[in-house]
């Protein structure tokens, strides 16, 4: 019976220690010091006030600088509210924008890492891709169609009236080429036998000739419709080629696509939080243009993307600025390229890019 209470007594004096360990040396375990509670100072999203759950981990976004380079035209207009955001400090990254007037100056400085982003031409795109061994991604469609035929006469009414036709335009060997050759196809004209088309080097030389003739067709972009049209009062917008393009591809398809915005893989790697903050800020850059076209007309001859304000307002409705990202842009521009592919390979870089060609948040 002794031994019996010896051992219960001994039980309790156990249990006691346990309970005192867990109150002294167990003391971190049950209440984590300050420093493990405190806060990340910045981060790219909080989720506290929003009541949702707050086990979620913020990843913090470090600012970065970019090198950024765009065409001289339609494809800058959406960016104009972010260059001015960004010269003025107002911007999360750091952004350096140059303009160009040609797309083999962008290739250049993506191939010798001197460009981070860059907006240029789709089919660009696809061939810079295979270029560099896919050292880019496609991140976003920032430019539409832009294409559109003109005439000085009233006789063009859809794509089967101009079969018999003479045709000016400027973009031999390039998309203009390719896209006015995929309507035409499409619509059953054959562009070798059932019209004529003359390519000039120069819009202007297009815009010239269709100055001298009273009945004169031509495939112009825009602005240049625009201030061809200000300086011509007998011309007018007959076909838009976008318009075109989906009637033939139907809803859910492919469109023409102008410009698209491409990053180096490398410069992703290495921020990719900051990266994402870009395409934020250029989304919202985009729908102001869209939205406030006056102020964003301002900003555009101001830039001197285009000579005037009143051209760039005039131009602006049918410049197609959009921002289109993740599976509705790699749905848009696979079909684009892959009707660039059929009419002349080398087009997009001799194969059509996969999957990995295009970004993903």
């Amino acid at each position: 019976m002794k031994k019996i209470a010896a051992v219960l007594l001994a039980a309790l004096v156990c249990v006691a220690s346990f309970a005192a360990c867990a109150q002294t040396g167990g003391e971190s375990a049950a209440e984590p010091s300050s420093e493990a509670t405190q806060a990340p100072e910045s981060s790219a999203s909080e989720s506290t006030e929003s009541g949702e759950d707050s086990d979620t981990v913020s990843v913090t976004a470090e600012p970065a600088t970019y090198a950024v380079a765009s065409l001289k035209g339609p494809t800058t207009m959406g960016m104009v509210k972010l260059m001015q955001d960004a010269e003025n400090g107002e911007t999360f990254n750091t952004y350096n924008v140059t303009m160009y007037g040609t797309a083999d100056e962008i290739t250049a400085g993506i191939a010798n890492g001197t460009i981070d982003i860059a907006n240029v031409p789709c089919n660009l795109a696809s061939v810079l891709y295979n270029k560099t061994g896919g050292a880019i991604s496609v991140a976003a469609i920032n430019t539409l169609g832009v294409l559109y035929v003109v005439e000085t006469g009233d006789t063009i009414q859809s794509v089967e009236d101009l079969r018999g036709k003479t045709i000016y335009s400027t973009g031999k060997g390039t998309t203009p080429e390719y896209s006015l050759n995929y309507i035409l196809r499409e619509n059953g004209i054959d562009p070798e036998t059932d019209v004529t088309i003359e390519y000039l080097s120069e819009s202007t030389e297009v815009a010239a000739k269709l100055a001298e003739a009273e009945d004169a067709i031509a495939v112009l972009p825009q602005p240049f419709v625009t201030t061809a049209m200000m300086q011509n009062e007998n011309l007018r917008i007959a076909l838009s080629l976008t318009d075109e393009w989906d009637k033939l591809q139907g809803e859910g398809g492919s469109t023409l696509v102008t410009g698209v915005t491409i990053v180096r893989n490398e410069v992703l790697e290495e921020n990719p939080q900051a990266f994402a903050e870009f395409l934020k800020e250029y989304e919202a850059s985009i729908e102001y243009t869209e939205t406030n076209p006056e102020e964003a007309a301002a900003l555009i001859a101001g830039y001197e993307i285009v000579p005037k304000e009143p051209v760039a307002l005039q131009a602006l409705p049918y410049c197609n600025i959009r921002f289109i990202k993740g599976s509705e842009m790699q749905e848009k521009i696979s079909g684009y390229l892959e009707v660039l592919y059929d009419a002349a390979p080398e087009s997009v870089g001799g194969t059509l890019p996969d999957d990995a060609f295009y970004y993903s948040e």
